[in-house]
């Protein structure tokens, strides 16, 4: 029986894919488990360089999955997928040769947690350190809370299958190659609010080789950004995470605000709204456009407020 299902998802990656599948290569563990590796739709030479790779592990497969995007993807994947564990990591992604161990262990330990995130470390130190998590103690994720952007990442998570089943699995309206690249932390809050606990734990190592500059990183801002912006309207459209996600939501941009902030809300809003009429809620855009002014506006006017005061104390202090 296949314990675990290491699945990696990619497309038109064809060039970098060696070390990816050199990490791989060293993997060591006694347990069953297999490597899924999914094709989506490339129009490269991605699908040969990966069934050549196939080979070179005792159990591994290669699908191809038509519907672009990581959400569908994944969602296609874990369903070909023969594992009870399911672990998903990137393509620019190095797993730790002890994945498979250290992944077991973690759900052995915590039969009652459906869904783990690991740490996901910075592969080349010229990169900027974002897309990582380098926390080193475990943490609990309550279920029915609001989980922010981050709590656990898919560059390195993995779920009972039980838990995908309990969701109806990954949104495949969501994902990078879709306009809203949530489609992990989306699959986390899902089981959180179908009363699956979560856990962080760093045991569970891969190390990222994004690539990714200071001067990139403005501009893949602006992508989560939509990202984020699709996944608080789809938990404000639930009844039961509504409000708690419009609290998180305020919490995250009114904490210490900044006019980078308006533009970061702006997109955010822009988002949510798009994500909204692809879902057809008529009913939540009535509510959603003037929220979404309201909420910009409030931000503004709080920003301007702080620059006032902040004015006043410095000409105080210059009397």
């Amino acid at each position: 029986m296949t314990e675990l299902s290491i699945i990696i998802c990619t497309r038109n990656r064809a060039p970098s894919l060696g070390p990816m599948l050199a990490a791989l290569q060293a993997v060591r563990s006694e347990r069953a488990w297999e490597l899924l590796l999914i094709d989506n739709a490339s129009t490269d030479e991605t699908r040969q360089i990966l069934d050549a790779a196939a080979g070179d592990f005792p159990d591994a497969r290669v699908e191809t999955v038509t519907a672009i995007g990581l959400g569908a993807a994944r969602d296609a994947a874990w369903r070909m997928a023969k594992g009870d564990i399911v672990l998903f990591t990137d393509d620019d992604c190095y797993v730790a040769p002890d994945i498979v161990d250290a992944t077991l262990e973690a759900f052995a330990k915590h039969p009652q947690t459906g869904l783990i995130g690991g740490r996901i470390l910075l592969h080349d130190p010229s990169d900027y350190p974002v897309t990582i998590d380098e926390r080193t103690e475990t943490e609990m994720i309550a279920p029915y809370s609001f989980a922010p952007p981050g709590t656990l990442q898919g560059a390195n998570f993995a779920f009972r299958r039980s838990a995908l089943e309990a969701i109806g699995g990954i949104d495949t309206m969501l994902g990078a190659g879709t306009p809203f690249p949530c489609e992990d932390i989306d699959a986390v809050a899902a089981c959180l609010w179908a009363g699956i606990p979560g856990r962080f734990d760093p045991t569970m190592v891969v190390r990222h080789h994004h690539g990714r500059k200071a001067a990139d990183f403005p501009l893949l801002m602006e992508g989560y950004d939509r990202g984020r912006g699709a996944y608080f309207a789809k938990y404000m459209l639930r009844p039961d995470s509504r409000d708690a996600y419009l609290s998180g939501w305020m919490r995250e941009r009114f904490s210490v605000p900044s006019r980078s902030d308006l533009a970061a809300l702006l997109r955010e809003l822009r988002s949510a709204l798009r994500y909204l009429r692809a879902r057809r809620a008529w009913a939540a855009l009535l509510v959603g456009v003037p929220l979404a002014a309201g909420m910009w506006l409030a931000l503004a006017a709080r920003i301007a407020g702080r620059k006032l005061a902040s004015t006043v104390r410095r000409r105080s202090g210059e009397l």
